[in-house]
Protein backbone atom coordinates (compact mmCIF):
# COMPACT_ATOMS: atom_id res chain seq x y z
CA UNK A 1 0.00 0.00 0.00
CA UNK A 2 1.27 3.47 -0.73
CA UNK A 3 0.68 6.77 0.94
CA UNK A 4 0.55 9.76 -1.75
CA UNK A 5 0.73 12.79 0.52
CA UNK A 6 1.10 16.81 -1.04
CA UNK A 7 4.57 16.84 1.03
CA UNK A 8 7.75 17.89 -0.77
CA UNK A 9 9.40 15.61 -2.81
CA UNK A 10 12.54 14.89 -0.29
CA UNK A 11 9.84 13.93 2.56
CA UNK A 12 8.65 9.84 3.02
CA UNK A 13 6.12 9.01 5.48
CA UNK A 14 5.24 5.24 6.72
CA UNK A 15 2.58 3.90 9.19
CA UNK A 16 3.59 1.23 11.12
CA UNK A 17 1.33 -1.18 13.86
CA UNK A 18 2.11 -1.19 17.97
CA UNK A 19 4.33 -3.91 16.95
CA UNK A 20 6.63 -2.50 14.65
CA UNK A 21 5.24 -3.77 11.77
CA UNK A 22 4.86 -2.10 8.37
CA UNK A 23 1.39 -0.91 7.12
CA UNK A 24 1.71 1.75 4.63
CA UNK A 25 4.23 3.71 2.69
CA UNK A 26 5.24 5.87 0.09
CA UNK A 27 6.91 4.03 -2.83
CA UNK A 28 10.38 4.99 -2.42
CA UNK A 29 10.83 3.71 1.19
CA UNK A 30 8.86 0.39 -0.24
CA UNK A 31 11.16 0.15 -2.51
CA UNK A 32 14.44 0.80 -0.47
CA UNK A 33 12.77 -2.12 2.47
CA UNK A 34 12.28 -4.64 -0.20
CA UNK A 35 15.82 -4.22 -1.32
CA UNK A 36 16.46 -4.96 2.02
CA UNK A 37 14.58 -7.74 2.28
CA UNK A 38 11.28 -6.70 3.77
CA UNK A 39 8.16 -6.24 3.07
CA UNK A 40 4.56 -5.01 4.42
CA UNK A 41 3.10 -6.44 7.16
CA UNK A 42 6.77 -7.31 8.71
CA UNK A 43 9.11 -5.08 10.77
CA UNK A 44 11.37 -2.89 8.98
CA UNK A 45 14.30 -4.49 7.20
CA UNK A 46 16.31 -1.23 7.35
CA UNK A 47 18.07 -1.55 10.75
CA UNK A 48 18.52 2.32 11.25
CA UNK A 49 15.11 2.89 10.85
CA UNK A 50 13.40 0.07 12.64
CA UNK A 51 15.79 1.25 15.28
CA UNK A 52 14.00 4.49 16.15
CA UNK A 53 10.90 2.81 15.27
CA UNK A 54 10.85 0.60 18.62
CA UNK A 55 13.02 3.33 20.29
CA UNK A 56 9.20 5.61 19.58
CA UNK A 57 7.15 2.81 20.78
CA UNK A 58 8.65 1.59 23.89
CA UNK A 59 9.31 5.43 25.41
CA UNK A 60 6.03 6.31 23.67
CA UNK A 61 7.42 9.72 22.86
CA UNK A 62 8.35 11.32 19.83
CA UNK A 63 11.94 10.26 18.48
CA UNK A 64 13.81 12.29 16.37
CA UNK A 65 17.47 11.25 14.54
CA UNK A 66 19.46 11.20 11.44
CA UNK A 67 20.37 8.00 10.37
CA UNK A 68 22.63 6.68 7.86
CA UNK A 69 21.16 3.74 5.47
CA UNK A 70 23.24 1.23 3.61
CA UNK A 71 21.08 0.94 -0.08
CA UNK A 72 24.00 -0.85 -1.83
CA UNK A 73 26.87 0.77 -2.59
CA UNK A 74 25.71 4.07 -1.69
CA UNK A 75 24.71 5.88 1.78
CA UNK A 76 21.66 7.74 2.39
CA UNK A 77 21.90 10.51 4.59
CA UNK A 78 17.98 10.68 6.53
CA UNK A 79 16.71 13.06 9.20
CA UNK A 80 14.12 10.57 10.81
CA UNK A 81 11.47 11.27 13.26
CA UNK A 82 8.79 8.71 14.83
CA UNK A 83 5.68 10.02 16.48
CA UNK A 84 3.74 7.52 18.82
CA UNK A 85 -0.16 7.10 17.76
CA UNK A 86 -2.49 8.07 20.59
CA UNK A 87 -6.21 7.52 20.07
CA UNK A 88 -8.87 9.88 22.15
CA UNK A 89 -8.93 8.03 24.60
CA UNK A 90 -5.28 7.43 24.97
CA UNK A 91 -5.15 4.10 23.72
CA UNK A 92 -1.49 3.74 22.64
CA UNK A 93 -1.57 2.40 18.67
CA UNK A 94 1.47 2.78 16.42
CA UNK A 95 4.16 4.54 15.26
CA UNK A 96 3.87 7.66 12.11
CA UNK A 97 7.51 7.57 10.64
CA UNK A 98 8.53 10.64 8.85
CA UNK A 99 11.75 10.69 6.71
CA UNK A 100 13.43 13.60 5.43
CA UNK A 101 15.74 14.49 3.35
CA UNK A 102 16.91 11.20 1.20
CA UNK A 103 20.37 12.42 -0.08
CA UNK A 104 22.20 10.30 -1.60
CA UNK A 105 26.09 10.02 -0.45
CA UNK A 106 28.71 7.54 -1.63
CA UNK A 107 30.59 6.15 1.70
CA UNK A 108 33.56 6.93 0.78
CA UNK A 109 33.24 10.28 -0.60
CA UNK A 110 32.71 13.04 2.20
CA UNK A 111 33.22 17.38 2.49
CA UNK A 112 32.42 16.93 6.21
CA UNK A 113 36.12 18.29 7.25
CA UNK A 114 35.15 21.58 5.55
CA UNK A 115 31.27 22.13 6.33
CA UNK A 116 32.38 21.45 10.17
CA UNK A 117 35.25 24.35 9.99
CA UNK A 118 32.78 26.71 8.52
CA UNK A 119 30.15 25.55 10.94
CA UNK A 120 31.92 26.16 13.84
CA UNK A 121 32.83 29.37 13.03
CA UNK A 122 29.15 30.50 12.40
CA UNK A 123 27.63 28.25 15.29
CA UNK A 124 29.76 30.79 17.81
CA UNK A 125 27.37 33.45 17.62
CA UNK A 126 24.37 31.04 17.50
CA UNK A 127 21.77 30.46 20.17
CA UNK A 128 19.90 28.12 17.94
CA UNK A 129 20.13 26.28 14.57
CA UNK A 130 18.66 24.90 11.89
CA UNK A 131 18.82 22.65 8.66
CA UNK A 132 16.93 22.55 5.09
CA UNK A 133 16.95 20.18 2.19
CA UNK A 134 17.74 21.42 -1.71
CA UNK A 135 14.65 23.03 -1.66
CA UNK A 136 14.64 25.26 1.88
CA UNK A 137 12.32 22.30 3.59
CA UNK A 138 13.19 22.19 7.02
CA UNK A 139 15.00 18.64 7.66
CA UNK A 140 15.87 20.26 11.91
CA UNK A 141 14.99 22.87 14.14
CA UNK A 142 17.19 22.61 17.74
CA UNK A 143 15.31 21.43 20.64
CA UNK A 144 15.82 24.83 21.91
CA UNK A 145 14.24 27.04 19.03
CA UNK A 146 10.80 25.71 20.09
CA UNK A 147 10.94 27.06 23.98
CA UNK A 148 12.86 30.44 22.86
CA UNK A 149 10.14 31.09 19.51
CA UNK A 150 6.98 29.42 20.38
CA UNK A 151 7.56 26.93 17.73
CA UNK A 152 7.12 23.10 17.76
CA UNK A 153 10.11 22.04 16.08
CA UNK A 154 8.64 18.54 14.85
CA UNK A 155 5.56 20.32 13.29
CA UNK A 156 7.80 22.62 11.57
CA UNK A 157 9.56 19.61 9.86
CA UNK A 158 9.24 19.28 5.79
CA UNK A 159 7.66 22.72 5.68
CA UNK A 160 9.45 25.98 3.65
CA UNK A 161 11.64 27.62 5.83
CA UNK A 162 9.56 30.98 4.92
CA UNK A 163 6.44 29.04 6.65
CA UNK A 164 8.78 29.79 10.00
CA UNK A 165 9.96 32.99 8.80
CA UNK A 166 9.38 36.38 6.68
CA UNK A 167 12.73 37.38 5.21
CA UNK A 168 13.81 40.67 4.74
CA UNK A 169 16.34 42.54 2.73
CA UNK A 170 19.85 44.05 3.68
CA UNK A 171 20.60 47.45 3.47
CA UNK A 172 21.67 47.05 0.20
CA UNK A 173 18.14 45.81 -0.98
CA UNK A 174 19.84 42.24 -1.41
CA UNK A 175 17.95 39.30 0.44
CA UNK A 176 21.87 37.47 1.68
CA UNK A 177 19.92 33.91 2.01
CA UNK A 178 19.04 34.04 -2.19
CA UNK A 179 22.54 35.11 -2.93
CA UNK A 180 23.79 32.02 -1.17
CA UNK A 181 21.27 30.21 -2.75
CA UNK A 182 21.78 30.86 -6.14
CA UNK A 183 26.13 30.81 -5.71
CA UNK A 184 25.94 27.49 -3.28
CA UNK A 185 27.93 29.33 -1.35
CA UNK A 186 27.92 30.66 2.29
CA UNK A 187 25.82 33.40 3.77
CA UNK A 188 25.91 35.78 6.63
CA UNK A 189 23.38 37.78 8.67
CA UNK A 190 19.74 37.36 6.55
CA UNK A 191 17.45 39.25 8.75
CA UNK A 192 14.26 37.47 9.11
CA UNK A 193 11.19 37.45 11.62
CA UNK A 194 9.75 34.63 12.84
CA UNK A 195 6.11 34.48 11.92
CA UNK A 196 5.07 33.23 15.19
CA UNK A 197 6.18 35.68 17.80
CA UNK A 198 7.70 38.49 15.60
CA UNK A 199 11.21 38.34 17.11
CA UNK A 200 13.66 39.59 14.92
CA UNK A 201 16.68 36.99 14.18
CA UNK A 202 20.28 37.24 12.04
CA UNK A 203 20.13 33.52 9.71
CA UNK A 204 23.69 32.38 8.62
CA UNK A 205 24.65 28.98 6.57
CA UNK A 206 26.67 27.06 5.10
CA UNK A 207 25.75 24.78 2.22
CA UNK A 208 26.08 20.81 2.44
CA UNK A 209 26.74 19.10 -0.52
CA UNK A 210 26.26 15.55 -1.17
CA UNK A 211 28.76 12.91 -2.92
CA UNK A 212 28.44 14.73 -6.39
CA UNK A 213 29.01 18.01 -5.40
CA UNK A 214 25.65 18.81 -5.63
CA UNK A 215 23.96 21.35 -3.24
CA UNK A 216 21.85 19.06 -0.48
CA UNK A 217 20.68 22.11 1.19
CA UNK A 218 21.98 24.57 4.62
CA UNK A 219 23.27 24.09 7.64
CA UNK A 220 22.53 27.30 9.45
CA UNK A 221 22.19 29.04 12.58
CA UNK A 222 19.99 31.34 14.28
CA UNK A 223 21.13 34.88 16.23
CA UNK A 224 18.56 36.71 18.26
CA UNK A 225 18.52 40.81 17.56
CA UNK A 226 17.59 42.75 20.33
CA UNK A 227 14.42 45.58 18.86
CA UNK A 228 17.59 48.19 18.53
CA UNK A 229 18.66 46.31 15.78
CA UNK A 230 21.57 44.78 17.31
CA UNK A 231 22.68 41.56 17.92
CA UNK A 232 22.79 40.45 21.38
CA UNK A 233 25.85 38.51 21.23
CA UNK A 234 27.63 41.13 19.47
CA UNK A 235 29.83 43.59 20.67
CA UNK A 236 28.57 46.14 23.52
CA UNK A 237 28.68 49.95 22.59
CA UNK A 238 31.02 52.33 25.17
CA UNK A 239 28.09 53.24 26.72
CA UNK A 240 27.12 49.57 28.03
CA UNK A 241 29.43 50.04 30.87
CA UNK A 242 30.07 47.77 33.00
CA UNK A 243 32.74 45.88 35.93
CA UNK A 244 35.55 43.63 34.47
CA UNK A 245 34.14 40.95 36.54
CA UNK A 246 30.45 41.00 34.39
CA UNK A 247 32.40 40.83 31.20
CA UNK A 248 34.05 38.13 32.30
CA UNK A 249 30.98 36.46 33.27
CA UNK A 250 29.58 37.11 30.25
CA UNK A 251 32.25 35.43 28.17
CA UNK A 252 32.00 32.54 30.51
CA UNK A 253 28.66 32.24 30.17
CA UNK A 254 28.63 32.14 26.12
CA UNK A 255 31.39 29.90 26.39
CA UNK A 256 29.65 27.48 28.28
CA UNK A 257 26.89 27.81 25.57
CA UNK A 258 28.79 26.97 22.54
CA UNK A 259 31.19 24.15 24.10
CA UNK A 260 28.68 22.34 26.24
CA UNK A 261 25.47 22.34 24.50
CA UNK A 262 26.52 20.20 21.51
CA UNK A 263 28.35 17.42 23.41
CA UNK A 264 25.46 17.79 26.22
CA UNK A 265 22.74 17.00 23.36
CA UNK A 266 24.79 14.25 22.34
CA UNK A 267 25.11 12.79 25.72
CA UNK A 268 21.60 12.28 26.57
CA UNK A 269 20.23 11.25 23.40
CA UNK A 270 23.16 8.33 23.86
CA UNK A 271 22.06 7.84 27.40
CA UNK A 272 18.12 7.70 26.26
CA UNK A 273 19.47 4.83 23.73
CA UNK A 274 20.70 3.68 26.31
CA UNK A 275 17.99 3.85 28.98
CA UNK A 276 15.08 2.46 26.37
CA UNK A 277 17.27 -0.45 25.74
CA UNK A 278 16.54 0.15 21.73
CA UNK A 279 19.59 -1.89 20.80
CA UNK A 280 19.01 -5.21 22.57
CA UNK A 281 18.46 -6.06 26.52
CA UNK A 282 20.52 -4.40 29.09
CA UNK A 283 20.62 -5.13 32.66
CA UNK A 284 18.61 -3.04 34.33
CA UNK A 285 20.82 -1.11 36.66
CA UNK A 286 22.93 -0.24 33.61
CA UNK A 287 19.96 1.06 32.08
CA UNK A 288 18.82 3.06 35.26
CA UNK A 289 22.48 4.72 34.97
CA UNK A 290 21.98 6.00 31.65
CA UNK A 291 19.03 7.38 32.72
CA UNK A 292 20.26 9.35 35.29
CA UNK A 293 23.18 10.44 33.06
CA UNK A 294 20.39 11.94 30.31
CA UNK A 295 18.81 13.58 33.51
CA UNK A 296 21.86 15.22 34.53
CA UNK A 297 22.89 16.35 31.27
CA UNK A 298 19.18 18.18 31.19
CA UNK A 299 20.15 19.83 34.53
CA UNK A 300 23.22 20.87 32.91
CA UNK A 301 21.61 22.27 29.98
CA UNK A 302 19.59 24.16 32.14
CA UNK A 303 22.16 25.93 34.32
CA UNK A 304 23.82 26.94 31.22
CA UNK A 305 20.58 28.24 29.87
CA UNK A 306 19.82 30.15 33.39
CA UNK A 307 23.31 31.66 33.31
CA UNK A 308 22.96 33.23 29.24
CA UNK A 309 19.35 35.01 30.53
CA UNK A 310 20.42 35.92 33.59
CA UNK A 311 23.41 38.19 31.70
CA UNK A 312 20.68 39.11 29.27
CA UNK A 313 18.28 40.40 31.68
CA UNK A 314 20.69 41.99 33.61
CA UNK A 315 22.41 44.29 31.20
CA UNK A 316 21.77 48.23 31.74
CA UNK A 317 19.71 48.52 28.16
CA UNK A 318 17.85 45.51 28.23
CA UNK A 319 14.39 45.68 26.56
CA UNK A 320 11.51 43.51 25.73
CA UNK A 321 8.99 43.80 22.80
CA UNK A 322 5.98 44.78 23.59
CA UNK A 323 2.95 44.05 21.28
CA UNK A 324 -0.47 42.79 21.41
CA UNK A 325 -0.58 38.48 22.26
CA UNK A 326 -3.52 36.06 23.18
CA UNK A 327 -2.59 35.03 26.63
CA UNK A 328 -4.40 32.35 27.01
CA UNK A 329 -2.87 31.23 23.82
CA UNK A 330 0.94 31.42 24.75
CA UNK A 331 -0.48 29.35 27.86
CA UNK A 332 -1.58 26.23 26.35
CA UNK A 333 1.39 26.52 24.53
CA UNK A 334 3.32 26.00 27.25
CA UNK A 335 0.99 23.98 28.70
CA UNK A 336 2.18 21.88 25.28
CA UNK A 337 5.73 22.09 25.67
CA UNK A 338 5.45 20.60 29.15
CA UNK A 339 2.94 18.20 28.25
CA UNK A 340 5.70 15.14 28.32
CA UNK A 341 7.69 16.04 31.50
CA UNK A 342 4.34 16.02 33.04
CA UNK A 343 2.92 12.78 31.89
CA UNK A 344 5.68 11.06 33.11
CA UNK A 345 5.62 12.50 36.50
CA UNK A 346 1.86 11.54 36.08
CA UNK A 347 0.56 14.88 36.36
CA UNK A 348 -2.23 16.34 34.42
CA UNK A 349 -2.34 20.06 32.80
CA UNK A 350 -5.69 21.61 32.82
CA UNK A 351 -5.22 24.40 30.38
CA UNK A 352 -7.78 26.92 28.98
CA UNK A 353 -10.67 25.82 26.49
CA UNK A 354 -9.18 26.17 22.81
CA UNK A 355 -11.50 28.80 22.25
CA UNK A 356 -10.73 31.09 25.18
CA UNK A 357 -8.92 34.22 24.45
CA UNK A 358 -7.21 37.07 26.53
CA UNK A 359 -5.62 40.07 24.43
CA UNK A 360 -2.74 41.46 26.36
CA UNK A 361 0.48 43.53 25.73
CA UNK A 362 3.62 42.03 26.05
CA UNK A 363 6.75 40.00 24.28
CA UNK A 364 4.67 36.49 23.23
CA UNK A 365 8.47 34.66 23.37
CA UNK A 366 9.39 35.82 26.72
CA UNK A 367 6.06 35.54 28.22
CA UNK A 368 6.30 31.61 27.19
CA UNK A 369 9.53 31.87 29.02
CA UNK A 370 7.78 32.67 31.92
CA UNK A 371 4.97 30.63 31.81
CA UNK A 372 7.16 27.17 31.11
CA UNK A 373 9.67 28.24 34.25
CA UNK A 374 6.14 28.14 35.86
CA UNK A 375 4.81 25.40 34.92
CA UNK A 376 8.15 23.50 35.01
CA UNK A 377 7.87 24.06 39.40
CA UNK A 378 4.71 23.19 39.21
CA UNK A 379 5.51 19.42 37.06
CA UNK A 380 8.55 19.06 39.60
CA UNK A 381 6.66 19.44 43.02
CA UNK A 382 3.40 18.41 42.14
CA UNK A 383 2.72 14.83 43.90
CA UNK A 384 1.70 11.97 41.56
CA UNK A 385 -1.88 11.63 39.50
CA UNK A 386 -1.73 15.56 40.60
CA UNK A 387 -3.13 18.13 38.50
CA UNK A 388 -2.21 21.50 37.27
CA UNK A 389 -4.40 24.26 36.97
CA UNK A 390 -4.06 27.33 34.21
CA UNK A 391 -6.55 29.79 34.30
CA UNK A 392 -6.95 32.85 32.28
CA UNK A 393 -8.37 35.91 33.71
CA UNK A 394 -8.65 39.76 33.50
CA UNK A 395 -8.03 41.59 36.55
CA UNK A 396 -8.93 45.36 36.19
CA UNK A 397 -6.41 46.85 33.66
CA UNK A 398 -4.49 43.76 33.78
CA UNK A 399 -3.92 40.40 32.22
CA UNK A 400 -3.40 36.90 34.83
CA UNK A 401 -2.16 33.88 33.72
CA UNK A 402 -2.78 31.55 37.30
CA UNK A 403 -0.56 28.55 37.43
CA UNK A 404 -2.22 26.29 40.42
CA UNK A 405 -0.87 22.92 41.50
CA UNK A 406 -1.32 20.51 44.33
CA UNK A 407 2.40 20.67 45.47
CA UNK A 408 3.45 21.08 49.50
CA UNK A 409 2.98 24.61 49.35
CA UNK A 410 5.15 27.51 50.49
CA UNK A 411 5.48 29.04 53.92
CA UNK A 412 4.61 32.74 54.31
CA UNK A 413 8.15 33.52 54.87
CA UNK A 414 9.73 31.55 52.09
CA UNK A 415 7.88 33.41 49.31
CA UNK A 416 9.80 36.50 48.84
CA UNK A 417 13.22 34.08 48.48
CA UNK A 418 11.98 32.24 46.01
CA UNK A 419 12.26 35.41 43.56
CA UNK A 420 15.75 36.03 44.92
CA UNK A 421 18.50 35.54 42.60
CA UNK A 422 19.79 31.74 43.41
CA UNK A 423 17.56 31.33 46.35
CA UNK A 424 15.97 27.90 46.87
CA UNK A 425 14.24 27.20 50.21
CA UNK A 426 15.32 23.74 50.22
CA UNK A 427 18.78 23.12 48.64
CA UNK A 428 18.55 19.91 49.22
CA UNK A 429 15.44 19.09 46.81
CA UNK A 430 15.99 18.01 43.25
CA UNK A 431 15.82 21.21 41.58
CA UNK A 432 17.27 24.18 39.34
CA UNK A 433 19.50 26.45 39.99
CA UNK A 434 17.30 28.93 41.75
CA UNK A 435 17.59 32.21 39.32
CA UNK A 436 14.38 30.30 37.04
CA UNK A 437 11.85 32.75 39.35
CA UNK A 438 14.25 35.33 39.76
CA UNK A 439 14.44 35.52 35.67
CA UNK A 440 10.49 35.38 35.07
CA UNK A 441 9.68 37.56 37.53
CA UNK A 442 12.07 40.30 35.53
CA UNK A 443 10.96 39.25 32.58
CA UNK A 444 7.60 39.83 33.44
CA UNK A 445 8.40 43.06 35.01
CA UNK A 446 10.15 44.46 32.61
CA UNK A 447 6.75 43.87 30.05
CA UNK A 448 4.60 45.80 32.40
CA UNK A 449 3.33 43.46 34.59
CA UNK A 450 4.70 40.83 37.26
CA UNK A 451 4.48 37.46 38.97
CA UNK A 452 3.38 36.62 42.73
CA UNK A 453 2.80 33.47 44.45
CA UNK A 454 -0.34 32.44 47.19
CA UNK A 455 0.80 29.63 48.56
CA UNK A 456 0.74 28.14 52.31
CA UNK A 457 2.31 25.26 53.89
CA UNK A 458 0.15 21.70 52.50
CA UNK A 459 -1.95 24.35 50.42
CA UNK A 460 -0.05 24.02 47.23
CA UNK A 461 1.18 27.10 44.96
CA UNK A 462 -0.66 29.50 42.79
CA UNK A 463 1.54 31.82 40.79
CA UNK A 464 -0.05 35.05 39.10
CA UNK A 465 1.42 36.16 35.97
CA UNK A 466 0.03 39.32 35.02
CA UNK A 467 0.35 41.47 31.72
CA UNK A 468 -1.14 45.14 30.99
CA UNK A 469 -5.00 43.84 29.12
CA UNK A 470 -4.94 44.82 25.44
CA UNK A 471 -8.09 46.22 24.48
Amino acid sequence: MSLDDPVPPTTVRATLDRAGRLIAADRRLLSLNARAGGETGMPLAIPGLDTVVRLALQLAIPVARTVVVADGAEDLDLWVRADPITDPAGVRGGVDLILVGWRTRSPWQSDALHETREADFLRSAAQWEWETDAILSLTALSGRASAAMGVDGQAALGRPLTQLFVLAEDDAGVFPILRGLAARERFVRQRAIVRQTGQTVLLSAVPRLDAGGEFAGFAGYAEDVDPSGAARTGALSTSDVRSDLDALTDGIAARLDRTLRGPLDRIIASAETIRAQSDGPLRQDYADYAADIANAGRHLIGLVDDLIDLRAIEQPGFTVVRQPIDFAHVARQAAGLLRLRASSARVQIDVPAAAESLMATGDARRALQVLVNLLANAVRYSPLDGTIWIRAERDAHLAAIIVGDQGKGIALDDQARIFAKFERVDPGEAGGSGLGLYIARRLARAMGGDVRVDSGPGLGARFVFTLPLNG
